[in-house]
């Protein structure tokens, strides 16, 4: 059962990741277009354009969820990604209770840890990542062929 469930791993992480990196820049899109019932707190409306941390956030939500979803430069844009979360759940959420169920920190915790857990796995099968390396690779194997006169 294992050696099965070991063989699908790479599709089971691809899959899981274009879920994430959709869901997380839906929140940028929301925020910053007032698409899918807008920023939080803001009756379907947008966050100022430049505003600390807001916007910012924002824009590392639509940006980094797109290239997590198409597994694009997956490990930096996830890094990047999880640390706003991060910033996200001690700055704004964890002030006002310890536990994230009682701070309505728990997207900011989950998109955390699902984001990091990229970092260390890279983009798993159907990302463009493994596309560009199996390009390299090839190219880089070429280029070291001695060439003898």
């Amino acid at each position: 059962m294992s050696a099965r469930l070991n063989g699908v791993q790479p599709y089971a992480l691809g899959l899981f990741r274009i879920v994430i990196g959709l869901l997380f820049a839906c929140h940028g899109a929301a925020s910053l277009f007032g698409v899918l019932g807008g920023a939080a707190g803001t009756d379907g409306g947008t966050v100022d354009a430049g505003a600390w941390p807001g916007w910012y956030a924002a824009v590392i939500q639509l940006v980094g969820g797109v290239l997590v979803l198409l597994g694009l430069g997956t490990r930096a844009a996830a890094f990047i990604a999880s640390g706003s979360m991060a910033y996200a759940y001690f700055k704004v959420h964890q002030p006002g209770a310890l536990w994230p169920i009682q701070n309505g920190g728990e997207a900011s915790a989950m998109f955390c840890w699902a984001l990091l857990l990229f970092v260390f796995t890279g983009s798993g099968a159907f990302g463009l990542d493994r596309l560009f390396t199996r390009r390299s690779s090839t190219t880089e194997s070429v280029e070291r062929t001695p060439v003898t006169a």
